[in-house]
């Protein structure tokens, strides 16, 4: 398990962002087979039987989220790709669209003409102007190749495909957020429902999904949802890129079969190479920021001491008690000088600033975390701000228009959970715990 390769198995090839090196690769067949073969409803029959989940965080089937769009003759229909990477810890969108941008502009037709949007968008990060610019050329060399724009393959079908920038706020990750941008808004979360399937873009029907998602079309298509199925483990089925950083010895994006063993994972020289300088492992955030941390004992193997495996089922066995989440893949671990105290905080930071202010929860709730955690980091903290962090953390928690709410509340909520032990000590031992370089060790927890 583990060696299968779709969506980065080209990439390292010469000028693989040229579409006549891409094409030689096999690429935009799954257009010609949409097109000429199969039709908008067998392409999503396809996705279904796949298994695809989105691959963004929520982890929710594709081709279910497809099925519910609204078809009413004479209404316009859109196709979003979000590419708004903007959780910390995640960075394999950014990763393909800069090496391989040509399989996503393949997955954006060939799911456009499943769902039967004739305009299209991607949504790029504000900062990566980068990545825009190599995803307009390769979206003006596919338009010229006949694959985009009127009468696409002589098919009667159209397609205007449009990259459009964010402004870098993180709240624009969150679909309607996103929506609202592209309409020329501030980016605040819509209430739903409506749901953007029924009253998204402009009130049209609308899907969204992560690029990893689109990008992961064009092989279902070629080689069949059945066989994309066969790939993983139970329902989490294909493969799933992992943005895996931290004290690693080899940081990257890594490709890997779902199922995988998470030890093997961090310690095999196929990915991560071990944790560097030989030190042992401390804890793991395996989703990326907004998921919970779990300390080193509880993330190779589960609380009933079977291996845990990086799959959306394994990491979220136990529930949020000794689970975490797949998210969007943002691994990132952490070596037994690590401190937790300091890394909360800075994740506090990062989400009380991208907080949009529409929730009080998550307005005045974020703020308050960061405060407390500020305090307990640096020398001035009470032994009663540990339980106010998990009194803050759980009114703001499922109390929000959006997900941001969560996302703030979880990593501080677990950190205490798993490690209230290095909060109480930094609060007793305010001098000590500041000195530089200064960390409480807890064996129990180490790998």
């Amino acid at each position: 398990m583990g060696k299968i390769k779709i969506l980065t198995k080209d990439i390292g090839t010469p000028n693989l962002q040229n579409i006549d090196v891409y094409i030689s690769k096999g690429g935009y067949a799954s257009v010609e087979k949409a097109i000429k073969t199969l039709g908008p409803d067998a392409v999503v029959e396809e996705v279904k039987k796949s298994g695809l989940r989105g691959r963004g965080g929520a982890g929710f089937p594709t081709g279910m989220k497809w099925s519910f769009i609204d078809k009413t003759p004479g209404k316009s229909r859109y196709l979003v790709c979000n590419a708004d990477e903007s959780e910390p810890g995640t960075f394999k969108d950014r990763y393909l669209m800069a090496e391989n941008p040509h399989v996503l502009i393949e997955g954006m037709i060939t799911s456009s003409f499943a769902l039967g949007a004739n305009r299209s968008y991607i949504y790029v990060r504000g900062e990566l102007i980068y990545v825009v610019r190599i995803l307009q050329k390769a979206i003006d060399e596919a338009k010229a190749k006949g694959y985009l724009g009127k009468n696409i393959l002589g098919s009667g079908f159209d397609l205007d495909l449009n990259v459009t920038c964010g402004a870098g706020a993180y709240i624009c990750g969150e679909e309607t957020a996103l929506i609202e941008s592209l309409e020329g808004k501030r980016g605040n979360p819509r209430i739903k429902p409506p749901f953007p399937a029924i009253a998204g873009l402009w009130g049209m029907p609308t899907v969204v999904n992560n690029v990893e998602s689109i990008a992961a079309v064009p092989w279902i298509v070629v080689n069949g949802g059945e066989e994309y199925a066969k790939l993983g483990i139970g329902k989490s089925t294909g493969t799933k890129l992992i943005s895996a950083g931290g004290h690693i010895n080899k940081p990257g994006v890594y490709e890997i079969e779902l199922g995988v063993p998470v030890e093997e994972f961090i310690y095999s020289d196929e990915y991560c190479g071990g944790i560097w300088k030989n030190r042992k492992l401390k804890a793991v955030v395996a989703g990326g920021s907004s998921v919970p941390i779990l300390p080193a004992n509880l993330i190779t193997k589960t609380a009933n001491g079977e291996a845990r495996l990086m799959s959306y089922e394994s990491l979220s066995d136990g529930g949020f008690a000794t689970g975490t989440m797949l998210g969007s893949g943002g691994f990132i671990a952490y070596d037994e000088t690590a401190c937790i105290v300091k890394n909360t905080w800075n994740f506090a930071r990062f989400y009380h600033h991208e907080s949009c202010g529409q929730c009080s929860p998550c307005r005045e709730g974020t703020g308050w975390m960061e405060k407390v955690l500020h305090n307990i980091e640096h020398g001035h903290g009470k032994p009663s701000d540990i339980d106010l962090l998990v009194d803050v953390a759980k009114k703001i928690e499922g109390n929000t228009i959006c997900p941001l709410g969560d996302a703030a509340a979880w990593p501080v909520a677990s950190a205490v959970r798993h490690f209230r032990d290095e909060f109480e000590w930094h609060i007793k031992n305010p001098s000590a715990a500041t000195q530089p370089g200064a960390v409480f060790r807890n064996e129990a927890v180490l790998a």
